[in-house]
């Protein structure tokens, strides 16, 4: 059994404050993140990889070069995380624990002592007694998401260096800033990547693979008013306000909302409200694994938006919509060779795969139709974006080893 230092690497990494600001438009969102890609490029280095470079738009990229004969190719994999921490939460300060073989009894933090880590709550738990279990203190998040997945990446990678007797292609590792909000890959280069396809670590569960995830579109919707003196307004005024109330109560009461959906159901989500009298508007977020249905619930969003404005004669709507980004499985679909060779690894490791739907989306759905079909592997980080966050240690070295041996089937 190799021995792995995964943990004492997450430990090292969610203490540095790493979170990152939807409100900032300096790329990366936050200097503070570099802190942490400045930590990652020397440990790189010291790890004798001779190409490592962090750029000025905050993306750390290494290539270990491959170790095959000559004459002798593989295809060249990417593994890639994101740094930054959830907004959600706070991120500064971060004082991990070490919950060593942990009996199943509730996990009181001492920072905060009403915050308790019960299995009963936290259900996943249960199948993890007997772990190393890592949590923050019970005043922060702890940041798992996603520097778990950063500490399985420096471990293969430290691993690799250290036994060149094990064969492998060009292994390519890429950390992002900003994943948190939405923009993990806007500034990325694709030609510093150069990989045939990848794997971002960033899933939860033990055994979990993840080649689908909701396609995502951005929707606001305005409502213009008529103003008038409130003491003279009769029959004159019309209330954008009212109106986007209005329309707001007829949204479905039940499917339809991130509430009352779950599994591959998909969603209309208003996610803002902004009004004054004479303009109102409503931005949502809509989501489906069918990028199809996205034109369904657009379409039932106008429409209910234009029945408003015709219970309110003189007031008028207008939509916005932008894509954000859609199901990896589109394009993993034109390439099953890199579910399969994942699929062939995790059994390797001897674990059993647990093909699951992201309802959300990662850095590798927008990698995926970016040219690098990228599928989503797990590190165990669990109740993230939450002072109750946890990962298991086993969970990570489990994940260390489906890498390992999805390099090694490939350059076989």
């Amino acid at each position: 059994m190799l021995s792995f230092q995964v943990a004492e690497k997450l430990m090292r990494y969610v203490q540095v404050d790493t979170q990152s600001d939807a409100a900032s438009p300096s790329q990366p969102s936050t200097t503070k993140q570099l802190d942490l890609c400045r930590m990652l490029v020397d440990e790189l280095r010291s790890y004798g990889i001779p190409q490592v470079e962090l750029d000025e738009n905050g993306y750390v990229y290494a290539r270990i070069p491959s170790n095959l004969p000559e004459g002798v190719s593989a295809p060249r994999i990417c593994f890639c995380s994101h740094v930054d921490t959830a907004p959600d939460c706070s991120g500064t300060g971060v004082k991990p624990i070490l919950h060593p073989r942990w009996d199943g009894s509730p996990m009181v933090l001492p920072g905060n002592p009403s915050v308790v880590i019960d299995k009963e709550y936290q259900t996943y738990l249960k199948q993890r007694i007997g772990d190393d279990i890592i949590t923050a203190s019970g005043t922060t998040l702890l940041g798992a998401d996603d520097k778990a997945g950063v500490a399985i990446i420096m471990e293969l990678a430290e691993q690799l260096m250290a036994h060149p007797e094990w064969p492998h292609g060009d292994v390519v590792v890429l950390f992002t800033p900003d994943e948190e909000i939405g923009r993990g890959v806007d500034a990325i280069n694709m030609e510093k990547v150069n990989a045939d396809f990848g794997y971002t670590l960033d899933g939860g569960p033990r055994g979990s693979l993840e080649g689908e995830n909701f396609s995502a579109d951005y929707l606001e919707i305005s409502f213009k008013g008529r103003s008038a003196h409130p003491g003279y307004a009769k029959g004159k005024m019309v209330n954008a306000i009212k109106v986007a109330a209005d329309f707001l109560s007829r949204l479905p009461a039940e499917g339809l909302s991130p509430e009352t959906t779950e599994a591959r159901q998909g969603f209309v989500h208003p996610m803002g409200l902004k009004g004054q009298l004479e303009q109102a508007s409503v931005s949502f977020i809509l989501r489906d694994f069918d990028s199809a249905k996205l034109e369904e619930q657009a379409a039932l969003l106008e429409s209910l938006a234009r029945e408003a404005c015709a219970s309110f004669p003189g007031s008028e709507c207008s939509l916005i919509r932008k894509e954000q980004y859609r199901n990896m499985a589109e394009i993993l679909a034109l390439h099953p060779e890199v579910m399969e060779l994942a699929r062939l690894a995790y059994a390797d490791a001897g674990l059993t795969v647990n093909e699951l739907p992201i309802r959300g989306g990662t850095d590798g759905s927008r990698l995926s139709f970016m040219g690098l079909p990228c599928p989503n592997i797990f590190t165990g980080e669990m109740a993230i974006h939450s002072v109750q966050e946890y990962v298991s240690v086993q969970d990570m070295e489990s994940a260390v080893q489906v890498c390992l041996h999805i390099v090694k089937r490939a350059a076989s």
